[in-house]
């Protein structure tokens, strides 16, 4: 069915019926598996709700990425489609339930719902504008945003020593550090150079441009607003592949 002039934008966004069949199962399938991992750290292994809630951060955009590669966008919008379904129904249950506890900070009491699907939003968000403007780079910004989060709350919280407050909402009171922004740039450096290579780069320009965007995911993440660094992150680090590359 062709789509009205005034939404052809979404034609790009939509999968196929064949992708449907064969996607939905696979992406309910890992995402799942992701979320009964983090749930089980957090409920069996007593992992700290800030480990278990990057674990989960890191499979799910790493594997975002892959799909990218693979299946394009529509392959994502199916993936990401199938996670908010359980990130959903993990705010639904609320306290107790084990995929929610591996998602919810004790920092962020008492709104730690509204600082998962604010997060939630803003990683949709950040995913769509990337496509919409930068749509062969978005893997860079789903890559830098997964491992360089998914790294820096984790090292902040352990070793963190000279911190630094953000902007938060809700009066909720958020801190980083010097020593989670160096980490933040080692792994989206790692994380872009891979996704580069990955599209067929040669390694000297995935490296460097890896470099580039790994710095620039630090730097927009050390300044922006709790919660939304999913978005900003996102978008800094895929424009500035397009712009060095495209």
């Amino acid at each position: 069915m062709q789509l009205p002039e005034t939404m052809i934008w979404l034609e790009p966004f939509l999968p196929t019926w064949r992708m449907l069949v064969v996607g939905v199962p696979v992406a309910g399938l890992y995402s799942s598996a992701a979320a009964a991992l983090a749930g089980w750290l957090r409920s069996h292994r007593e992992v700290q709700a800030p480990y278990t809630r990057k674990i989960f951060h890191f499979t799910i955009m790493s594997a975002a990425a892959v799909v990218h590669m693979v299946w394009g966008l529509p392959g994502v919008v199916i993936f990401g489609s199938m996670t908010a379904l359980l990130v959903l129904l993990a705010v639904a249950k609320g306290s107790g339930f084990p995929f929610y506890e591996a998602l919810a900070r004790p920092s962020d009491a008492p709104h730690q719902r509204m600082f998962i699907l604010i997060p939630l939003a803003t990683t949709a968000l950040g995913g769509v504008l990337g496509n919409l403007l930068f749509s062969t780079f978005a893997p860079i910004g789903y890559m830098v945003t997964g491992w360089g989060d998914a790294v820096g709350e984790p090292v902040g919280t352990r070793w963190g020593k000279h911190r630094y407050r953000v902007p938060s909402l809700a009066g909720v009171t958020a801190t980083r550090s010097i020593e989670g922004s160096g980490a933040v740039f080692l792994a989206g450096t790692a994380a872009a150079a891979l996704a580069l290579f990955g599209m067929g780069y040669g390694a000297s320009i995935s490296v460097g441009v890896g470099a580039a965007c790994g710095a620039s995911g630090a730097a927009v993440e050390a300044f922006s607003n709790h919660g939304l660094d999913n978005l900003t992150v996102q978008v800094a680090t895929s424009a500035l592949a397009w712009a060095l590359l495209g």
